[in-house]
Parts: C-alpha cells; sequence; structure tokens
C-alpha cells in the first residue's frame, strides 16, 4: 500500500505540472532580426512615469468640491497631449504590468512565481534596446529589465526594501524619495562632465517609478484620503520633474513624457485578478511627437466614464498595455523590443503621414519576424506529413502583403500601409498563439488517458480489497500470459521512439509514457472488472440508478460551489436533512439538533461578500470572546470530570486561553496603531510570531483523548487565525469545528445503529488506538457518504469565507499583525497558511471519524482520492483558452486547485496524525505514541 501511495503522489505531481505545459508556457521566441523606423524620431529622450496601482477613474474623475484631484495632468489633457485608458491584462500584478510596459508582451502567469526581481526567462526591452537608461524606485521593480539588459547602459537608483512599509506614517515619502534623487541626479549631472554628455545623448530613457499610491492603497484602500492626497502629490511631483527637464534642456521640444500605471487596484485594496478597476489603468502622453488635444462632439466608447470625468469632449484613445512599447520605441527612433507583440497606436503620433506609415510597417514586421521563427521552431520538431502549417498566413501572402505595403508607401497612400499592415499584425498574432498552442490537443489527450486510466485503477482496488463483490472469484492459478505485457510493452516503444524523432522535450515523454503503465495495470484487473459487472447485474436498476444520480449530483455541486459559493449553502442545508432520513432524529436527538444547528449556521458563510468588505475587527474580538467562554466552559466540564486535570492539562489549557487573549489584544491594538498611522508595533510583532510558532507545538502537549486533543488543535489554530482575520472570517473555524463535533457524534450514532460491533465511547476513545487498525472490516455504502462529505468540508473550508481562485478575494491587510513591510512570498505565506488553518480543522475531524467507526485511514481515503480525480477531470475539461483573461485564468485556476488539494491531502493528512497522534511531555524526554 506505501508503494501505491508513492506512486500516487507521483502521478498526481505529473498531472498537476502537466497544466504548466499544456497553458502556462513562455510564449518568447528568440532570433529574430531587429526591426525599427528608418526616418528620424520626433524625440531625443523619452520619460516614462509609472504610478504603480493607480486606477484610471480616480485619477481621471473630480472630486467632490468638482475640482481635479491631479490638475497638472488633466491640464496635460485638455491643452498639451493625448489621453487614454491603457487596459492591462491578467494578473494584474505590477511585474507582468511593467514586462507589458517596457518589453510588450505579457508575461505567462508562472514567471510571477519563479520570481520578481530576476527574470525566469531572457527578453528583450525598450530599456535594452535605448542608448542610455536611468530609473529609480523599487527595488522589486527595476532590476528586472537592468539584469535582463546587455551591456552596462541600464542604471538603477533603488531604496532600502524596508521602507515599503504598510503600516508606515506616510507612505507618499517613497514617491518623494524618486523626485528628489531625480533632481539630485540633474544637478550632480552639472558638475561631471561624463554624465553630462550622457544624457545629452539620443535615444535615452528616464524611467520614474512610483509606488506611494500602491503601498497606499493596500493599506487604506482607493477610497481612503490617503490614497487620493498621494495622487495629488504625485501630479505635483510629475510637474516638477517636468519643469526640470524643459529647464535643464532649454526647451528643445526633443522630450516625450508618459504617463501611466501597470495594474488598477479594487475597492477593498487588492490587485491580480480581472475586475475592471484593476484592468483600466491611465495613460497621458504629451510632449515631442505626440498628438495635441483635440474636441470632438462624439465619442467611440458607450460607457458612462466620460461624462461622469467631465472629458466628453476631449478625444480619448485607449489601447492595450503592451501598445505602449511600440509607441515609446517609435517615439525615440530604438528598434522595437523583440518580444514584443502591441500594435503602434499612431493616433498619438504627432508626424507626417510617412513616419505612421513607417512605423507601422517595422512594427508589423517585428511581429511577423516572431511568427517566422516560431513556425520555423515547430516545424522543425514535427514530422513533415504531421506539420500542419496556419493557412492564414502563407508565405505567398505575406509577402503579398508586404509588396502592397511598399508599393502603397510609393504611391503615398499610407492610410493604407497602415490599415494592412494592422491586418498583418492582426495575422501575425493570431499565427503566434496558433503555434504557441500546437501540441496542446496532443498533451491534453495524454493527460486525460493517464487521469481516466489512474482513476479506474485506484477505484478498482478500492472494489477488490474493500468490498464483497469478489469473493466469488476463483483463486485457481492460471499460466500468466505473456502477450499483453508484450503489447503495452511495444506501446510504449513505438510513443517514444515519436517523441524522439520530433526532439520534444522530455515532459512530454511523461506525458505520454504514463498512461501506458497505468493502463496495462487497469487491464490486468480484467477479473475484478467482469466480476463488477456481474455483480451490478444482479443490482435492481433503480436502486444502481438512484445512488448514481445522487453521487452525479454531490460531484456536480462540488464542482459548481468552485464557481458559485452559494452552492455550498445549498449543499449544507441539504446535510441538515439527513438526520430526517435515518433514524438518528429519534435516537439521538440532541446530536441531530447540534449537527442541523451547525450546519445551518455555517450555511451562512458562503453568502456573505468576500470581496469589498471593510475590516470589523469587532467580529475579531466577538470571535476570541465565543472561544474563551467555550473554553472556560469545557475546561470546568473536564475539572469535574477528572481530579488529576489540576495539574498538567490545566497549565496547557490556560496557556492557550493567554494566546487567545494576547491575539485579541494585539489585533485591537495593531489595528489603532495602523489607523494612527505609527506602524506595527515591535512588541506585537514578537507575540504574533511567538504564538504562530506555538500553535504547532502545545497541541502536542495536550491529552491523547479524542475530544480533549482536538479541543486543544482548535484553541492553538484559533489564536493564529484571530491574528490574520479582519472580519467575519473570524467566526469561520469556530462555527466549523463544532459542526465537525457534531459530525464525530453521528458517526458514533450511525456506527452503534449498525451491525458493526461497538464498545467504546467517544469519552474514552484516545488517538493513540489508531496503530491497531488497519483492516478492521470491510467498505459499506455509508463509508462513500463519509468521504464525500469529507470532501465537501475541505472545499467549504477553502470557499467558506473567499475564493481562492480569485487573488483578490483575500485582505492583503489580513498579515498586518505579523509584518507591513512589502514582502510577496512572506505575506503570501501567511494567507496561504490562514487558508490552510479550517483544511487542517477538517483533516483532524477526519482522523477521528475514521478512529471512530473503526476503519482504516487508508481504505477511506481511497474513496477521497477517487472524488477528487474525479473533480480535475471535470475542470480539465472546462479550462479554456479563450474568451476573457479573467475566465481563462479561472477556469485553469480551478483545476490547479482541485490537484493541489489532492497532493497537498497526503501532506495534511500525515500533519493531522503528527497533531492528534503524537505527544510530548513538559518535562523529561519527548514521548511519541505510534500510529
Amino acid at each position: 500500500m506505501l508503494l501505491f501511495f508513492i506512486l500516487g503522489l507521483f502521478v498526481h505531481f505529473v498531472f498537476f505540472t502537466s497544466i504548466f505545459d499544456v497553458y502556462f508556457t513562455s510564449p518568447l521566441v528568440h532570433g529574430m532580426t531587429p526591426q525599427f523606423t528608418p526616418l528620424p524620431p520626433p524625440a531625443k529622450r523619452l520619460v516614462l512615469f509609472v504610478a504603480d496601482g493607480l486606477r484610471a477613474d480616480t485619477l481621471y474623475e473630480l472630486d467632490e468640491n468638482g475640482n481635479s484631484r491631479a490638475p497638472f495632468i488633466r491640464n496635460i489633457i485638455m491643452h498639451e497631449g493625448s489621453w487614454g485608458i491603457s487596459h492591462t491584462h491578467v494578473p494584474t500584478e505590477s511585474r507582468t504590468g511593467h514586462v507589458a510596459l517596457i518589453a510588450g508582451f505579457y508575461e505567462d502567469v508562472s514567471a510571477v512565481a519563479k520570481g520578481w526581481k530576476e527574470n525566469p526567462v531572457e527578453f528583450d526591452s525598450l530599456f535594452n534596446e535605448s542608448k542610455y537608461t536611468w530609473s529609480w524606485g523599487s527595488p522589486d521593480i527595476l532590476p528586472m529589465f537592468s539584469k535582463g539588459a546587455s551591456g552596462d547602459h541600464v542604471y538603477t537608483y533603488s531604496y532600502g526594501a524596508e521602507i515599503e512599509d504598510f503600516g508606515s506614517h506616510d507612505a507618499t515619502k517613497l514617491d518623494t524619495w524618486v523626485f528628489d534623487n531625480v533632481k539630485d541626479f540633474f544637478h550632480a549631472a552639472r558638475n561631471n562632465q561624463s554624465l553630462f554628455s550622457k544624457i545629452n545623448e539620443e535615444k535615452i530613457v528616464f524611467f520614474l517609478h512610483l509606488l506611494g499610491i500602491d503601498t497606499n492603497g493596500h493599506a487604506h484602500r482607493p477610497s481612503s484620503r490617503e490614497y487620493k492626497d498621494n495622487i495629488k502629490k504625485v501630479d505635483n511631483g510629475v510637474k516638477e520633474i517636468v519643469f526640470l527637464f524643459k529647464h535643464f534642456y532649454g526647451n528643445d521640444g526633443k522630450t516625450t513624457f508618459i504617463f501611466t500605471s501597470d495594474h488598477g487596484m479594487t475597492d477593498w485594496g487588492s490587485h491580480g485578478a480581472g475586475h475592471p478597476s484593476e484592468t483600466l489603468t491611465p495613460l497621458v502622453t504629451w510632449g515631442a511627437g505626440i498628438k495635441y488635444p483635440q474636441k470632438v462632439s462624439a465619442q467611440l466608447f458607450d460607457d458612462a466614464f466620460l461624462k461622469e470625468w467631465k472629458l466628453e469632449n476631449w478625444k480619448r484613445q485607449d489601447v492595450n498595455q503592451a501598445d505602449i512599447a511600440p509607441l515609446m520605441a517609435s517615439l525615440i527612433g530604438v528598434p522595437f523590443p523583440l518580444n514584443s507583440v502591441g500594435t503602434l497606436p499612431v493616433d498619438y503620433l504627432n508626424n507626417t503621414d510617412l513616419f505612421k506609415a513607417e512605423s507601422m510597417f517595422a512594427n508589423a514586421g517585428q511581429i511577423l519576424e516572431q511568427f517566422k521563427v516560431k513556425m520555423a521552431q515547430k516545424k522543425e520538431v514535427t514530422l513533415p506529413f504531421l506539420f500542419t502549417p496556419f493557412k492564414l498566413l502563407t508565405d505567398s501572402k505575406q509577402l503579398n502583403i508586404l509588396r502592397k505595403a511598399r508599393s502603397f508607401v510609393k504611391q503615398r497612400k499610407y492610410d493604407e500601409v497602415v490599415s494592412i499592415c494592422k491586418e498583418l499584425i492582426r495575422l501575425a498574432l493570431k499565427g503566434l498563439s496558433y503555434y504557441h498552442t500546437y501540441d496542446r490537443l496532443f498533451l491534453g489527450v495524454s493527460v486525460v488517458l493517464g487521469f481516466v486510466g489512474w482513476t479506474s485503477y485506484a477505484s478498482l482496488l478500492i472494489i477488490k480489497s474493500h468490498f464483497h463483490l469478489t469473493r466469488g472469484v476463483s483463486k485457481e492459478l492460471k499460466k500468466p500470459s505473456h502477450l499483453m505485457p508484450c503489447s503495452f510493452v511495444a506501446i510504449g516503444i513505438l510513443v517514444a521512439f515519436f517523441l524522439l524523432i520530433q526532439a520534444c522535450p522530455w515532459t512530454y515523454y511523461v506525458y505520454c509514457l504514463l498512461p501506458v503503465p497505468i493502463w496495462y495495470a487497469v487491464l490486468r484487473e480484467f477479473q475484478v472488472i467482469q466480476d463488477l459487472v456481474t455483480s451490478l447485474l444482479t443490482f435492481p436498476l433503480s436502486h444502481f440508478a438512484s445512488y448514481l444520480l445522487v453521487f452525479a449530483l454531490g460531484i456536480e455541486v462540488l464542482v459548481l460551489s468552485f464557481s458559485y459559493r452559494y452552492m455550498l449553502t445549498a449543499g449544507l442545508v441539504a446535510f441538515a436533512g439527513w438526520p430526517f432520513f435515518t433514524q438518528l432524529w429519534t435516537r439521538a436527538r440532541v446530536t441531530s439538533v447540534s449537527w442541523i444547528f451547525f450546519c445551518l449556521l455555517l450555511a451562512v458563510f458562503p453568502l456573505m461578500p468576500v470581496i469589498g468588505r471593510k475590516p470589523d475587527i469587532s467580529l475579531v474580538m466577538g470571535a476570541g470572546s465565543l472561544v474563551l467562554l467555550l473554553s472556560l466552559f469545557v475546561i470546568k466540564s473536564l475539572i469535574k470530570r477528572k481530579e488529576s486535570f489540576m495539574n498538567e492539562e490545566l497549565l496547557i489549557h490556560l496557556f492557550q486561553l493567554l494566546s487567545i487573549v494576547l491575539s485579541m489584544y494585539v489585533v485591537y491594538s495593531t489595528h489603532r496603531s495602523l489607523l494612527r498611522k505609527q506602524g506595527l508595533p515591535l512588541m506585537n510583532q514578537i507575540v504574533s510570531w511567538t504564538i504562530l510558532a506555538s500553535s504547532f507545538v502545545v497541541p502536542l502537549l495536550s491529552p491523547m483523548i479524542l475530544f480533549q486533543r482536538l479541543f486543544s488543535i482548535l484553541l492553538s489554530l484559533m489564536s493564529t487565525y484571530l491574528l490574520l482575520s479582519t472580519g467575519y472570517e473570524a467566526l469561520f473555524p469556530l462555527v466549523l469545528s463544532c459542526l465537525m463535533f457534531a459530525w464525530i457524534h453521528m458517526e458514533q450514532e450511525i456506527l452503534q445503529q449498525s451491525n458493526i460491533s461497538f464498545k467504546q465511547k467517544l469519552t474514552s476513545i484516545t488517538f493513540s488506538c489508531n496503530s491497531d487498525i488497519t483492516q478492521f472490516r470491510q467498505l459499506y455504502l455509508d463509508d462513500i457518504r463519509r468521504a464525500f462529505f469529507f470532501v465537501f468540508f475541505l472545499v467549504t473550508a477553502f470557499f467558506g469565507t473567499g475564493n481562492i481562485a480569485s487573488i483578490n478575494s483575500f485582505e492583503p491587510t489580513s498579515v498586518s499583525c505579523f509584518l507591513t513591510v512589502f514582502s510577496p512570498f512572506m505575506m503570501g505565506a501567511l494567507m496561504m497558511w490562514k487558508i490552510l488553518i479550517p483544511f487542517v480543522l477538517v483533516m483532524c475531524a477526519f482522523e477521528a471519524v475514521q478512529l471512530t467507526t473503526q476503519l482504516s485511514s487508508k481504505s477511506l481515503f481511497l474513496i477521497v482520492l477517487v472524488i477528487s480525480d474525479i473533480m480535475a477531470l471535470h475542470f480539465f475539461f472546462l479550462v479554456k483558452d479563450y474568451g476573457s483573461w479573467l475566465d481563462i485564468g479561472t477556469s485553469i485556476s480551478h483545476y490547479v486547485i482541485v490537484m493541489s488539494m489532492t497532493i497537498f491531502l497526503v501532506f495534511l493528512s500525515g500533519l493531522a496524525q503528527l497533531l492528534t497522534t503524537k505527544k510530548l511531555k513538559l518535562c523529561g524526554k519527548p514521548k511519541s505514541h505510534l500510529m
């Protein structure tokens, strides 16, 4: 059985990683020829302002007094330049946003996880193509473009990471630091001849990364006075820098200014998904080569923004975020970034029609180069008779379009040149996508074959080992046939040879060869399959159909709950009616009432909002108070029951009560301190980390008795969960745990009514008894229900207070008791632990259910594995590669979540067993109770 679990872990790891080869591969190709506009550019230098986390509506709208929060930027819109909205792509994170702005392509999601400061893949950028680039700002952003640049011409000036503090008194100091250092830089340049000559060169870029708005948005939300005041300070800082450049360069009219943002921010202070508040960012351009404001009587856009912003008379020109990179390259005359997929927005250019036509021609050539390289790479590793070229852009069609474009240039039909080049770009981008996803169907079929085979094998193993269906199978030994193993070996060799001649990556071998041994193992159990079919034929058809319908309906409810959380409410309400369909309502009235009450109470949480909620510390305090009251009640009952409880056990419980009190105090005082902008008190931070660390150890000191150990685990995890809570979600683990206790009692009552002998009471069962449970009994239909309950409660634990398929559905300030200095991976780890705490509570309860029902954990775990795999296969078919970026990202994340859940079940099961079955002593050597 151990070998089976190791094999299962490997198989699920392969299925999990397959999604990155199927959907999350890097779109980059190398080996293209640089393309640039041959005509003299309008600007010598470009200044790029990126206000991190700035929403378009917050910048453009007027305040309650009818005044602009950014009067200088608004004056530019109305008198000097062009403006619009830059539409970003998912994930709306700083890394991907800046890569799209400066390199012109949309980085695949996996790159965000691989690193923020380092480049997981090499890519070209505007900075790399420039003569010189100077940049100021965050140490999390600037190194991406300096370390990826060739040569030594990209210079970075960053502040220390420690001042990126969400609890800081004034986050605008991040932007003030940038503005002050730019001023000092130009002041020093007057006395440094080498630097002075460099900054007077052509094709140079100045990049100002302004992080204050994003920091204030996370800490105080975009509707706060801090966020809006930061916009005013940025506007004033931009004004000073613009005047500085004009004065330094003597108003030579050769400087272009671009003001934009990498992403927006939701009303609740987060980003990462596809909400319009995250994907709509401002774009304001002015200076050399930029078209002046155009008064219009009608606009192309049917949204209500223009009237709200009082800008309906000034022409709005929207772009995709990647379009800004070719715009900047065209303005200063450098080659377009080699991997850019942006289309030059020619309507922003104030230049001759010839310049616009030549720029578009170079833009089309640059994207066509990527298409050619991608096609050549795919053709090289595909057998000629299997290669299917992209039919909409054949070699002859490419030449035809290029000839037409050059002919139109000679005829001075510049509008036609722009039009035909846009069409060429559209086809080339479509072709790039075609070749990028060329192997997707092939890989998908391989993964599905493996998936179905593994699920079938696990199901057969359950039937063979734990049901009575195969007891009648003849045990007579038959002479083994070599035909089937030889056939599968031959299939494996053919598949490997096919992959070898196509020079496929080694991961392809894993995906394509894995189904071979899996299906061989399935077909070896042919006798079990035959016996199962025979048994099912003797089963009443109506009963079989009803059981199958209920099982399918349950699976669908679980699948739908990933997109519609209220399905969890429907499931919990249905669970509440369970006692009425059994004898429990008459034989165990109190237990049934508890089960119904907590099912209905827990059903409220999925109906609560997961996003947009405001922090409510009073609810956190209320949750802590309820835990204290419950603890006092439990301690009182234990003291009455056991005289010896006054010793070591009482000390442990008092320490846990103290942890709860300290957690409540830390949450309250930290919240007040942050409101006063005094930052995170050091003592609060020390206490928080101490409570977190102790929560893993203290439960191991508690008695091994089932109820007391589970309650100790609840107290320890609740003390940590309170520190990570900002509102009603603090009540969720408490209600969930109460339901888990009711579930354990319900299962014991069910077992007592069955034919299975049961002599122990819950008050006398200890977790150390688990070592004797291996094969106490066979599986029954009730065990399938128990496994389904477990999976349902796991999904409820995940989605009860948040949608983990969406990055922005969790409160970013929930980690403020532990740290406020920006650290994406540490913050992510803390939020992940917050997500897993309810998961661990369910796992521990499941361990207790297995113990009280005298059922092998391996047996029940196999059923859970099959249910999870059926869900994962369902989500694999639901993965989209079309539609909105939000739809694509959500569909992929659902599959990743289910596969992660299946893999982590093994590890969290081990953690639950550690928390429930291990015992440490306060004095002397640790004592371990084996399972």
